[in-house]
């Protein structure tokens, strides 16, 4: 069994930016990507395309890791022009992601460290580095630690809390790996069901935002061989 955390980082960033249009799309359960792409582009979500949705994909992952519209660029294989177009209409949409970035850049320049949502430091002493590049890695080190940070230390506790229930639950369950976002456990056939709602529970409740934390499940016979298992609620 494998449950991997839906969109982590990206609901982190909605989080602690306090960006009203992320949190929106994450509240209502809409495809952020496709949102994203239908601002970008100016189009009503039903008219966003595959290729839109890819490069919101993108956009999306790649502001929360403080890619410059020299990455995008690169990553999508368009103009740096048309790359600084597109970082451009996301900052107009989701401006308090924007105002994050300023804000936690100002924060590392002034105090040399930034922190995850549960305090836990970087230090980041190139911030103020005479050295271009040297000074840019730092301030996307800057705008992605607390998001990827947290996501980590969200993970930590999931897996402490599901541990703790794995112990007082009586089912047959091993908790095989971690993986970035992802838990693998090894449970008996017979109590799939009672173990996926178990596992589910525990990660989707580990913490509570403002923004609610989706997990997906899935089941096979081994890690690759896996397909999505539902979750029922009176499991």
């Amino acid at each position: 069994m494998a449950a991997d955390y839906s969109q982590v980082e990206l609901r982190v960033l909605a989080e602690i930016s306090g960006d009203e249009e992320l949190k929106k799309a994450f509240n209502e359960g809409l495809d952020i990507h496709t949102e994203t792409a239908s601002k970008i582009f100016t189009v009503k979500t039903d008219d966003v395309t595959a290729n839109m949705r890819r490069h919101a994909k993108v956009i999306n992952f790649g502001i929360a890791y403080g890619m410059s519209s020299y990455g995008l660029s690169r990553d999508l294989k368009i103009s740096r022009n048309e790359a600084d177009q597109y970082i451009a209409k996301y900052f107009e949409r989701f401006s308090g992601v924007k105002q994050y970035m300023e804000d936690v850049k100002k924060q590392a320049r002034e105090k040399g460290y930034v922190e995850t949502m549960f305090n836990r430091r970087r230090y980041i002493p190139d911030i103020k580095s005479r050295n271009y590049h040297k000074r840019k890695f730092a301030e996307r080190a800057a705008i992605n630690t607390p998001i990827q940070g947290t996501a980590a230390d969200i993970m930590k506790l999931a897996m402490i809390d599901l541990y703790r229930a794995v112990v007082n639950s009586g089912l047959n369950i091993k908790l095989l790996l971690q993986v970035h976002d992802e838990i693998v456990l090894e449970v008996k056939k017979e109590e799939i069901s009672k173990t996926a709602a178990l596992v589910k529970d525990k990660m989707e409740n580990t913490i509570k935002l403002s923004v609610p934390l989706i997990v997906d499940m899935q089941t096979g016979s081994n890690w690759c061989d896996k397909n999505d298992y539902e979750v029922k609620d009176n499991a």
